[in-house]
């Protein structure tokens, strides 16, 4: 007969809140709580530097959610680069694309608009320094393993987590806090059980570091239109180029048997630009690295409060394709309107706090956020589908008017910029110049074309248009389902 095994003991821990996972949204918002006073437990798996092969560029819009969390200086000391907008490459043709100007420190100044890139791990160990550093932050290294629940009404009472001091040795923890926020990432563990929504990944992205290269303009991210998806390309380091190849569709060639390499080498390399040393530290690359691969997902929002005690938060709860680097953008917006709905005013306990209040919170913040993170949301993913046209002739078609409707200069290049660099958080701006490029591109066609060809020329236009809401129309129903009228009116305020 086996012998009995006694239940874990727990040890049990009283917060204000709890926050489940130490990336950029965690720590982000266990620094912005303590800030306004609030005692927050911050569990983290693992404390070691992350190495990712995403998350590595900072819209302009996320550097500036980081100063207003009091956080800028978590970008020093990293070797990390200015980014200042993006090129976008076609075969032997060239697309600039500067970041505006925004205001500056007073009101008759501006200053040029500034991203940054990175190695994404040197910049969480800032973050997480930042909370270690607080006096109202405990952090814990340990692996949160289920929820506390109440066995009435079924809120969220805290969590279990498991420390391993050792290879023998576990400590089960039982913490306890009115509100405990999840920010454990793309593969969160609890997103199942808590929102109505999965994750899809439409592509992958294969990832290797590039050393000591020229890119065609310093200082920008590069996005190379290659057949059938797009590469991107910017410095992460005084000595380091990131390069992620997206492979289309929910497979990819084995990394295992040597088709990935081989794919990369005899299908990728020729398409990258040759000056530089790009395509000859790409092959360099592949021959002292292992390709590394890692999903590109999309989980539509959510919205949240329909599990008391319990809030959701970073790509536990959101994702797009990360094409257009916004998504530490969105995680930092977040948590910066997360803050102001939960202020210490409204909110001076949490635990005395009504559930209808956090519920009332949580709408706000749901469609306030809706502002910025439909724009990225609905950005990265339409950009994705026109990028990978792949074969079809009406997405070839809005590709290429794409590309030319961003080279035509003033408003038509300049209001595409401000919503990449996530300052312009106008969902209606967004829609009307996706569809600015559908038409130019059904204008440019009747030119090209013959005038007997033009009862074909009309059917391909209507295809064109055609596919263009078959994009955007989905990706907007995602993003503004279930919005109540002054939602509706709040989104679109100041297009």
């Amino acid at each position: 007969m086996p012998a009995a095994t006694n239940p874990p003991e727990y040890q049990p821990t009283t917060h204000d809140a709890i926050v489940v996972g130490g990336g950029v949204a965690g720590s982000a918002l266990a620094y912005a709580l303590a800030e306004d006073g609030r005692k927050v437990l911050l569990l983290e798996r693992d404390l070691s530097e992350p190495d990712r092969i995403v998350g590595e560029l900072l819209q302009p819009g996320g550097c500036h959610a980081l100063e207003k969390l009091g956080l800028s200086d978590t970008l020093d000391g990293i070797d990390g680069i200015n980014v200042h907008g993006y090129v976008i490459l076609d075969k032997n043709e060239t697309c600039h694309l500067e970041y505006p100007l925004i205001p500056g420190p007073s009101a008759a100044t501006t200053r040029p608009a500034r991203g940054r890139s990175f190695h994404y791990g040197r910049f969480v160990m800032k973050l997480r320094s930042k909370c270690l550093q607080h006096p109202n932050v405990t952090v814990v290294e340990a692996a949160a393993s289920g929820l506390v629940r109440d066995l009435h009404d079924n809120r969220v009472l805290g969590v279990h987590a498991i420390q391993r001091p050792s290879k023998d040795e576990e400590v089960h923890l039982e913490c306890h806090a009115p509100l405990t926020f999840v920010a454990d990432g793309a593969f969160s563990k609890f997103r199942k059980d808590i929102l109505n929504t999965a994750m899809q990944a439409p592509s992958h992205f294969v990832g290797l570091i590039l050393h000591d290269v020229v890119l065609p303009m310093p200082n920008h991210g590069h996005v190379v239109l290659a057949d059938p998806s797009p590469i991107l390309l910017y410095q992460i380091g005084s000595h380091d180029t990131r390069i992620l190849v997206d492979v289309p569709g929910s497979s990819y060639p084995s990394n295992t048997n040597g088709a990935l390499v081989e794919h990369l080498r005899n299908h990728v390399a020729p398409q990258l630009p040759e000056s530089g040393r790009v395509r000859t530290a790409f092959l360099d690359a592949l021959e002292t690295q292992r390709p590394r691969v890692m999903p590109n997902p999309y989980l539509p929002p959510s919205k949240q409060g329909h599990v008391p005690g319990l809030v959701m938060v970073g790509d536990a709860h959101n994702m797009r394709h990360p094409l257009t680097g916004g998504g530490m953008t969105v995680a930092l917006n977040d948590v910066v309107i997360l803050r102001n709905v939960l202020n210490k005013r409204d909110f001076p306990d949490f635990a005395t706090a009504p559930d209808k209040q956090v519920r009332r919170a949580l709408k706000t913040w749901y469609w306030e956020r809706k502002r910025l993170s439909s724009v990225i949301n609905i950005l990265a993913n339409a950009l994705y589908a026109l990028f990978s046209a792949g074969q079809n002739p009406a997405m070839q078609v809005l590709r290429r008017s794409c590309f030319e409707y961003l080279r035509l200069g003033g408003e038509c290049t300049a209001a595409p910029v401000r919503l990449l660099a996530c300052i312009a958080p106008q969902p209606m701006l967004l829609v009307r110049h996706f569809f600015a490029v559908a038409v130019y591109g059904t204008w440019t066609t009747f030119k090209r074309e013959r005038i007997w060809w033009f009862p074909r020329t009309v059917y391909r236009n209507f295809a064109t248009l055609a596919t263009a809401c078959r994009v955007i129309l989905p990706l907007c129903w995602y993003e503004l389902r279930g919005a109540p009228k002054a939602a509706l009116a709040y989104l679109a305020k100041a297009n």
